[in-house]
Order: structure tokens, then sequence, then C-alpha cells
């Protein structure tokens, strides 16, 4: 029994350190580098200020209802509404002329939960491309003029925006 036990206690102590010895070398997937090594430098904040023109009615909206259901078509609060109207916001800006014009795409995502009646609303900013890589920061939205008949909306937005 005991030479079993020696044998048996021989085996794990042989397959323990040889997968210790395994282990210790799988290959790395991730490592820590420094932004300089990828060219970033000295972060910098960037303030945009503008009007966005949430047009749902006429020949040329700019915003569409992505999701309808029928027994919700005509509530005044929309499909899925429990308790207040809140938009999911996701929103690409594009900037092509002026200081970038030329230059690669640059782009800012804002994603995030929009209270459409909360006087000001605050949205993460997600990130970026061009000079906006590793972009992340917030944008504020303030409804300046909304049409009650047509939903038609004129929105100011203060983005700040932390990138290199």
């Amino acid at each position: 029994m005991a030479k079993t036990l020696s044998k048996s206690f021989m085996l794990f102590t042989i397959f323990f350190f040889s997968t210790y010895v395994i282990a210790d070398e799988v290959p790395v997937f991730s490592k820590n580098l420094p932004p300089s090594s990828l060219g970033l430098n000295q972060k910098k904040l960037s303030h945009l200020h503008f009007y966005f023109h949430d047009i749902v009615s006429g020949p040329k909206p700019t915003t569409v209802r992505v999701v309808q259901a029928a027994t919700t078509n005509k509530s005044p609060m929309g499909f899925g509404a429990v308790s207040e109207a809140t938009l999911l916001m996701v929103m690409n800006f594009a900037f092509t002329e002026g200081e970038y014009n030329g230059s690669t795409l640059m782009a800012i995502s804002v994603l995030g939960r929009n209270t459409v009646f909360s006087t000001v609303r605050d949205m993460p900013i997600d990130g970026g491309s061009g000079v906006y890589r590793f972009a992340r920061g917030y944008a504020q939205a303030k409804t300046n003029t909304f049409d009650t008949k047509s939903g038609d909306a004129v929105v100011e937005y203060n983005v700040y925006v932390l990138h290199y």
C-alpha cells in the first residue's frame, strides 16, 4: 500500500512540475506598450461646438426610426418606452474639410443613452480614428428648438475630446 502511495505521489509530483514548466513557456498574447511607441505624444483636449439639425419629417430626413411595433405604432412614447422617452445614440462625426481636408478621415464616435426631455444630456465619446485615435471624452446635448408636430429638433452639442 505504501509503495502504491509512493508511486502515486511521485507521478503527481512529476505531473505538477511538468505542467508548471510548460505553463511558463506559454506565448505572450499582449504586453504593455508606452504610447510613444505608437507615435502618441502629448495629450490634447479639443472642444467642438455645433448644432445638429435632427429632421424626421419631410422628403430628406436626417434621422430615421429603426424599429416600430404595430402595437405601439400610435403611442406618443414610441416602441419599448417604459417611463421616459430615451434614444440610443450612435453617432459618428466625420471631418472632411478645413484643417483636416485631404487627410485621412477623422471620426469621433458617440455612443450612449439620450434622455431627450432632460435639459442637458451627457453621452460618452468611445473612440475615433485619424488624429482622434484613442479618443475619449463626453458630449453634452441640449435641445435648442423642438417642433412637437413634426418631431424635428435642433440640438446644441458641446463635445470635449481628449486625444493625442
